[in-house]
């Protein structure tokens, strides 16, 4: 049984909605899979066939006891379970607004850890492995420690991190209504500088910790990696591993995808020309096949290396035969910036503020290089589906976009895109030149280049294979569990 606060296409703000999406779908080959979310306002339950499933449900919290409606869906061969909760799930946003977060964020997530449990039951599935993810249903592997309900004795936690960088960090008052006993407020529990820190309990309580690449594993041990984690995670070192997400190769096919005008394939990139046009074309570039053009699709933020962006893109299109388009949102001075620099550079530069399924995809079609230069970045999907669709990602060497992405070598024409490492734009802006020259100087070694790419695996079979030996590892004793 999964239990998140997101999963695609129902509700998303990030990659754990991906991926607590396509895991489980790949799991449910061999495994029967269940997920337990909340059922937000925002989910058209019309269009994907959500349908009350059981009303009159009732959780005990520590202090109160909460009722509920539960609501069902079917998605390739996975249960999807909604909690239905307007007190917490009937607002706008998922975790806040642009005034900032919900304020009862602590309660609402302590219910929906809580209320899986009484999920489980209600329609009488005894999970053998409970799968946590991030700050906001990590209390279940705690509840699951206290052994209160015998009806979960030979249920065991796996916990992924999906992102460090948030935590689930709170005022003590919510305590009693989450059930966690003040006993266990201590440093390595949830205690953290007088407040209670989620992530930290969930650390400290699961069977197994696991993070979404192996050379995040490795970062979130050190000081810096781990914003502050670091001792209760060296704590729990034998537990924890690094397992590459993959990505959904149903939704991230150019042979297939219902987003993009032309389709194409490695064996026929005919199409990928064409979707740059159309790309060209949407966001009011000037329309030419042939010029360098760079996307960038995701989250307006520090983390993902925007004022490097911001600092090297009006001196490469000064200086270099290129182009490039931004899709996103997120803060307003990066709203801002690039809303407004295809006024100052017509025809270069196209941005669209806000976030489109189609046009996500059409970036990554149409574009011949992919910019991700993040601070850190546990996994990222964006450049596994710039891969995927040939174009060739420009990215910061650190997390997993340095355990994908294979770097250049102009002697061999080996590789897969384009690295840096120092954090700094004027590092960015040499490594967009350096794609730019092996672009128009190098032609055959770009192609090769895309050919190396479009052939790499990142389906979810050989992360889900390695999750269903995570789990094996964990139930060894009960090993007729898996087939």
């Amino acid at each position: 049984m999964f239990v998140t606060s997101e999963a695609a296409p129902y509700a998303k703000t990030g990659g754990l909605a991906d991926v607590c999406s396509a895991l489980p779908k790949t799991l449910a080959k061999n495994n029967s899979v269940k997920v337990v979310m909340p059922l937000y306002s925002s989910i058209d339950v019309v269009k994907y066939g959500i349908t009350e499933y059981m009303h009159g449900c009732c959780v005990h919290m520590g202090n109160c006891e909460e009722f509920y409606s539960l609501y069902h869906a079917k998605d390739s061969g996975v249960d999807f379970y909604f909690i239905k909760f307007d007190k917490y799930f009937d607002r706008d946003g998922i975790y806040d607004t642009k005034a900032g977060e919900y304020a009862d964020n602590p309660y609402r997530f302590s219910f929906l850890s809580k209320a899986a449990f009484q999920v489980a039951k209600d329609i009488e599935f005894v999970p053998d492995v409970m799968h946590a993810n991030d700050w906001q249903t990590a209390l279940v592997p705690y509840y699951l420690s206290k052994g209160w309900d015998p009806y979960f004795v030979n249920t065991s936690s796996v916990l992924t991190i999906h992102n460090i960088g948030f935590q689930g960090v709170f005022a003590t008052d919510f305590l009693e209504y989450a059930a966690i006993d003040p006993a266990d407020m201590h440093q390595w529990a949830f205690e953290s500088f007088g407040a209670v820190n989620l992530l930290k309990g969930g650390i400290a309580f699961a069977n197994k910790i696991t993070t979404v690449s192996p050379k995040y594993a490795e970062e979130i041990k050190g000081p810096i990696g781990s914003s502050g984690l670091h001792e209760i995670l060296n704590r729990r070192a034998a537990d924890l591993s690094g397992i590459l997400n993959g990505i959904d190769t149903d939704v991230w096919n150019p042979s297939k995808d219902s987003y993009i005008p032309h389709k194409f394939s490695v064996k026929n990139l005919a199409g990928k020309k064409k979707n740059k046009l159309a790309l060209q074309k949407k966001l009011g570039l000037t329309e030419n096949a042939d010029i360098a053009l760079f996307g960038f699709v995701g989250r307006f933020a520090d983390q993902k290396g925007l004022y490097l962006i911001q600092g090297a893109i009006e001196r490469a299109m000064n200086e270099m035969a290129c182009q490039f388009v931004v899709v996103g949102t997120g803060d307003q001075k990066y709203e801002e910036y690039f809303g407004g620099l295809a006024d100052r550079f017509p025809g270069e530069f196209g941005s669209f503020i806000g976030y489109s399924e189609e046009l996500a995809h059409l970036v990554e079609a149409g574009s011949d290089f992919f910019l991700m230069p993040s601070l850190y970045e546990p996994c990222g999907l964006n450049q596994m589906y710039s891969l995927a669709y040939g174009t060739l990602p420009v990215v910061r060497a650190t997390g997993g976009l340095d355990d994908t992405v294979e770097n250049y070598d102009e002697s061999t024409a080996e590789g897969t895109g384009f690295k840096f490492y120092a954090i700094s734009s004027n590092a960015l802006f040499d490594t967009i030149g350096w794609a730019v020259s092996t672009y128009y100087d190098r032609p055959k070694h770009y192609a090769k280049m895309q050919q190396t790419a479009m052939l790499k695996d990142f389906s979810w079979s050989s992360s889900a294979a390695a999750y269903e030996e995570l789990y094996r590892e964990i139930l060894k004793d009960r090993p007729d569990i898996f087939i």
